[in-house]
Formats: C-alpha cells, sequence, structure tokens
C-alpha cells in the first residue's frame, strides 16, 4: 500500500564527461546496469541528493580508465514511483521472505564477493541474483513490477574512532522503469566541491 513514492527527488550519475553532454544536450537515456554484482539489481543507478558522491566516483573511474578523457556527473530528476525502498521494514521482510523462499528451490546461490580494507562486500553477486529473481517471482505472481529499489551503502573508514558512521556512505537508487526519469540536467557550480570539480563544472556546465 505504501510502496508508491510520492514527491520528486535528486539523483547524481558519475560518469565520463562526454556521456554527461550527449545525454542531457542530445536528449538520450542512459543505459540499463546488467553486472552481476549490481547490488540493487539491474537498472540505471543514481547518488541520492550527493552530487559530490557522484563527482568522486567518476573521478576515481576516470583515473583508473584511460578511455575516460574527463570525469563529468548527469543529475537527474526522479519519481521513485512503485518503489522497493530496502530502508522500510516491509519492503525488507518482503525480500526476506523471498530468499527463505528460494532457498528451498535454490541452493546454488552466489556469493558477494571482494571485501576491501574496511570489511565491505564490494562485489554483491548474491544480492544481485536473489533481487533479480524477486522481480521475477513478483510479476509472475501477478503484482505490480517496481519501478525502483532504494537502499543505503555503508562504504568507506569510520569517521572517528569507534564511530558507526563511515566517510563514504551514501543512498543509492536503481532505477529500473526509465520512465522514472522525468528530466536530466547539468549540475552548475557547487560550493562543496574541490576546486579542480569547480574548475570543470565551470568550463562545461
Amino acid at each position: 500500500m505504501y510502496n508508491k513514492r510520492s514527491g520528486l527527488i535528486l539523483g547524481f550519475h558519475g560518469c565520463n564527461a562526454s556521456l554527461a553532454r550527449q545525454t542531457v544536450l542530445l536528449n538520450q537515456t542512459l543505459k540499463k546496469s546488467h553486472n552481476g554484482y549490481d547490488w540493487l539489481g539491474h537498472g540505471i543507478y543514481f547518488w541520492e541528493h550527493n552530487l559530490k558522491r557522484a563527482w568522486t566516483f567518476a573521478a576515481k573511474k576516470c583515473k583508473k580508465n584511460t578511455s575516460m578523457a574527463r570525469p563529468g556527473v548527469i543529475g537527474a530528476v526522479i519519481d521513485l514511483g512503485n518503489c522497493l525502498d530496502l530502508l522500510d521494514k516491509n519492503c525488507c521482510q518482503l525480500l526476506q521472505s523471498f530468499h527463505k523462499l528460494l532457498l528451498t528451490i535454490k541452493q546454488d546461490l552466489p556469493q558477494n564477493s571482494l571485501i576491501d580494507k574496511n570489511n565491505i562486500f564490494l562485489k554483491r553477486e548474491l544480492d544481485c541474483t536473489v533481487l533479480e529473481l524477486f522481480h521475477l517471482w513478483n510479476e509472475s505472481c501477478g503484482f505490480p513490477a517496481f519501478d525502483s529499489v532504494r537502499q543505503a551503502f555503508e562504504e568507506g573508514p569510520v569517521l572517528y574512532k569507534d564511530s558507526a558512521f563511515r566517510e563514504e556512505t551514501h543512498i543509492q537508487i536503481c532505477i529500473r522503469n526509465p520512465k522514472c526519469i522525468k528530466a536530466y540536467f547539468l549540475p552548475i557550480k557547487d560550493y562543496a566541491l574541490t576546486d579542480t570539480e569547480n574548475e570543470y563544472a565551470k568550463e562545461h556546465f
């Protein structure tokens, strides 16, 4: 009953600068990610209200991949629609119950892997598989398809000694239904960004 999320939110997608410009200026649509380790399943990923995090991701990706000339960020106005919000207790219980059912049918599920120095799984093969099978089961039962999936991702070192907070914790959104994206835009200068990031924003946006 309460899975429908009313109102619009802002999401930010870190990528190659040329892709950012093409998507916005040519009115294109971002492609869905179909990696086997996509932790919220297959779809278009955004950081919820977190421009800084999107910039950081794009900069790191650009540094590792020489084919990416410069980092960029795409902003999006999003309606979550029918959302599998895993910050909501009811949605968590729904997925948990499905996983128990799944284990009675399928025992050879993949496992999450690649634990970083902060003891966090970076590749979520198990979670991706469970979510994708859940969506298939949900729709085969005649229930409304979920347009989006939302969850908090704990990441990075702790903020200070004995803290439960982590430096890079963020909320991510996986958009399964592209119609949820109402508009794309190029973010304007943000004073929370570094000088290098702002110089790029000033030059290209």
